[in-house]
């Protein structure tokens, strides 16, 4: 039987690119795939193409790999669409943190929530119902598994703007699980684990020893409570110190975690995500500690040193053990293989509409959630109320959600700049978020909706 066709967009990048084709390259069931990778930049695409191909050979899978830079040929008769596409990703990021910090806005990040995703949300919701035309157009039945952030904006979108079938997926949950077995020091196979909420705002229902069945939440807010974590003014000072490295960074965007700390001590659950993603939705994120570093400054090096390993792979004619790497911790080929294979497998994490999976979340929303998936498709999880604070905390990103989606379909600018208005990390008054909302709007009028 013939594997099916997959078309991965924006293969250049580098954030999925690379794992996803590790990942088909792995999955033997998957072995008579057609990976079909496509993006606009045709000298990024070239080098994902090399890379994809060594990587290939060195599994000695059977996928056919192809490239095209055409739509029409990278979608028709495609059965699954991975996408994860920008344009000037870091640049507008950069303009998306920096502009409103300058009109008193108290974001972390401005990635996902704050008044910067507004511009966030507003590109990638373009770009990505852009793709979803050219699959409406030419594979109308395919899956699409969208990888884009803000990823509960962006999903929303695709759901009330087409009819393609879809998914949200993000890694954060499972890297999660991975960072707390490592400080709890249980190897990561021995923890079951579940959560629910709203991307990158996930809180653990469950996190078990499946050896012992030991119910292990204790022991984690019991290890957030050590004085290590009370993160003094010493602690900061030197943080801030090592933040000027690049091994400083890596450790300060995982364990640097005042708000996390604050969070489990606080209100006692246990966030998914470090403190650069869940503090977007939560105002006070900067009153937990005197310095917050710039998640940026990790990211945007963090990924030109990916794109030069990249390069050196694709081209390199030394023996590298590629084929020795293994399947990754990523679970969207997983769904895959689920759903072409009819394999029932358990998802961890997945964003969808909710309909009476969080009860206490509005309908409609997307939430994350676990789900089975098979050739039927997603069966996600019911899960018991996500209860208060968080239900409030999610009640409003909801409607910055329904807000940000429809200012994006309808191009109307005055929605865009109520959702301004409206995020609790947005500058102080009216008068400064219009002159950050008009600045934004000029610096990226090309992908601006209106």
């Amino acid at each position: 039987m013939a594997g099916p066709k997959i078309t991965m967009v924006g293969a250049g990048g580098m954030s999925f690119g690379p794992s996803m084709v590790n990942d088909v390259c792995h999955t033997p069931s998957l072995a008579d795939s057609r990976l079909v990778l496509h993006d606009v930049n045709a000298e990024r695409l070239e080098r994902a193409y090399r890379f994809a191909v060594k990587l290939n050979d060195a599994t000695g899978s059977r996928v056919r790999v192809e490239r095209t830079t055409e739509p029409a040929e990278a979608y028709e008769g495609a059965d699954f669409v991975m996408a994860s596409a920008e344009f000037g990703r870091f640049r507008h990021w950069r303009e998306d943190y920096e502009v409103p910090k300058k009109y008193g806005a108290r974001h972390i990040n401005g990635e996902n929530g704050g008044p910067g995703a507004v511009f966030h949300s507003l590109r990638s919701i373009g770009n990505t119902l852009a793709i979803c035309a050219d699959i409406e157009r030419h594979s109308p039945d395919a899956f699409l598994i969208n990888l884009t952030n803000p990823m509960s904006r962006v999903t929303l979108a695709i759901n009330r703007a087409t009819k393609v079938r879809n998914v949200g997926m993000c890694h954060e949950m499972p890297g999660g699980i991975a960072r707390l077995a490592s400080r709890l020091g249980i190897p990561r196979r021995y923890i079951a684990a579940k959560a629910s909420g709203i991307n990158h705002f996930t809180f653990y229902t469950e996190f078990r020893d499946t050896r012992t069945g030991e119910d292990l939440l204790p022991r984690i807010r019991d290890y957030y409570a050590k004085p290590y974590f009370d993160f003094t003014r010493r602690t900061q000072q030197l943080t801030r110190l090592a933040d000027h490295t690049m091994l400083g960074r890596l450790w300060t965007e995982f364990h640097y975690v005042p708000l996390v700390a604050h969070v489990v001590r606080t209100y006692g659950v246990v966030p998914c995500s470090v403190d650069s993603h869940i503090g977007e939705y939560l105002p006070f994120a900067l009153d937990t500690a005197d310095w917050m570093p710039i998640p940026l400054d990790f990211h945007e090096p963090v990924m030109v040193i990916a794109e030069k390993a990249a390069a050196f792979a694709a081209d390199t004619k030394l023996p590298l053990p590629l084929g020795r790497a293994g399947h990754s911790p990523e679970e969207v080929v997983n769904i895959v293989d689920a759903m072409w294979n009819d394999r029932p497998t358990w998802i961890m994490a997945t964003n969808v509409p909710n309909d009476g999976y969080l009860p206490d979340v509005a309908p409609g929303a997307i939430v994350e959630v676990g789900a089975t998936v098979d050739a039927q498709g997603l069966h996600p999880d019911v899960m018991p109320p996500v209860g208060d604070p968080i239900a409030g905390w999610i009640d409003t990103q909801v409607e910055l959600q329904n807000l940000v989606v429809d200012a994006a379909i309808s191009g109307d600018a005055d929605l865009a700049f109520r959702a301004v208005l409206e995020d609790p990390c947005s500058p102080p008054d009216e008068a400064s978020c219009r002159a950050m909302f008009d600045e934004l709007r000029a610096l990226q009028a090309d992908k601006l909706p209106f």
